[in-house]
């Protein structure tokens, strides 16, 4: 198994880390108004914050070593599931595969990629096969895994819907669990002693609406809204750390903030170890269209009245959530690199940042 986060290198007591909110999701659940609007406060500021008492914390270990049972075999085994080159994120990727900026430097990181369709499914196969690893591990660790965070997702979108104004229910109609979409569990694996500055992910907004993320070590940056400067992101034992992604600041008409991150080396005595990072990110269904829900609710409406023609075109793409994912996707991987151009073009709500 990866190394537990107690047995790692604290963080280095000279780095300031960026302050997040911590929510306790025991009192949203309780429908706790304090915690809901502080909830709210983290969703259209920054768009990040600590989520605790989610009682996920050995679902996201589980998922560590279901990376591991994986990593470990042959190249030439885990490739039989690899995602490809044509957009397809389920799946295996190799370290190289993706690239990190506009110079086409590829990236240091070995992952896999479970589609949340196929975790629900199970042992039908809905979206692909992937390698009898992870068909193994689907039972005890992966559809486990993948129903808390449905189920901590749908909670923070009915509280964000509520407070968007929209009438009940409109943000989980977009979500249908009766409808594939492209919410998956990610497994990451970063090697120990990387280069310093060297990017493992580079700056990028998220492709969804809601991400919910472990690390072991830190090494997650994020670049608050007006500066230049990047901040780390402190990984905390027991919390989640949460961000709105690009499709829940478009259906909110920018009220909330999907906010540019990347990650670098852990810091200090940290980037001597192994980063170990799980995510699982909800997106729309398949067939969503990616428009401001102007019609749906007066707040939306007002507050997207208010944006610049530039900032209302980015946030209305106008095309389905599939078309947006596969479109970024496959303009990161590495075999599609055309020049700098490719960069540009897998670009979301980032608006023009580093």
């Amino acid at each position: 198994m990866p190394v537990p986060v107690s047995n790692l290198p604290e963080w280095p007591s000279s780095l300031e880390a960026h302050p997040l909110l911590v929510i306790d999701f025991q009192l949203l659940k309780a429908g706790d108004r304090n915690e809901i609007e502080r909830l709210w406060e983290a969703g259209t500021t920054l768009g990040f914050w600590y989520l605790k008492n989610h009682g996920a914390e050995q679902d996201f270990v589980a998922m560590w070593g279901m990376g591991e049972a994986l990593f470990n075999l042959p190249m030439d085994e885990k490739i039989k599931c690899s995602q490809g080159d044509e957009g397809a994120s389920f799946g295996y990727k190799a370290p190289g595969h993706y690239i990190v900026d506009a110079a086409g430097t590829t990236d240091p990181i070995e992952g896999i990629n479970v589609s949340k369709d196929d975790a629900l499914s199970y042992p039908r196969i809905s979206r692909r096969e992937y390698h009898e690893v992870i068909h193994q591990l689907m039972h005890p660790a992966i559809t486990p895994f993948v129903k808390k965070c449905v189920h901590i997702s749908d909670t923070m979108l009915e509280i964000f819907n509520d407070k968007l104004g929209l009438p009940k229910g409109a943000l989980a109609k977009l979500h249908s669990p009766d409808e594939f979409s492209e919410s998956e569990a990610r497994t990451l694996k970063a090697p120990a002693n990387l280069a310093p500055g060297q990017l493992a992910v580079g700056g990028h907004t998220d492709f969804g609406t809601l991400s919910l993320l472990v690390n072991n070590l830190g090494g997650l940056q994020v670049l608050p809204p007006g500066t230049t400067e990047w901040c780390y992101v402190r990984p905390v034992p027991g919390h989640m750390i949460c961000n709105v992604g690009d499709t829940l600041a478009m259906f909110s008409g920018g009220l909330l903030n999907s906010n540019i991150h990347r990650v670098v080396p852990p810091p200090g005595p940290q980037s001597a170890h192994v980063r170990w990072s799980q995510v699982y990110f909800t997106r729309p269904g398949d067939s969503v269209l990616l428009l401001p829900l102007l019609g749906e609710s007066s707040l939306i409406s007002e507050a997207f009245d208010k944006l610049s023609p530039e900032k209302q075109k980015s946030l209305s793409p106008g095309v389905t959530s599939s078309e947006w994912f596969t479109r970024r996707q496959k303009n990161y991987l590495t075999k599609n690199y055309k020049g700098s151009q490719t960069w540009t073009a897998n670009r979301g709500t980032e608006h023009g940042r580093a």
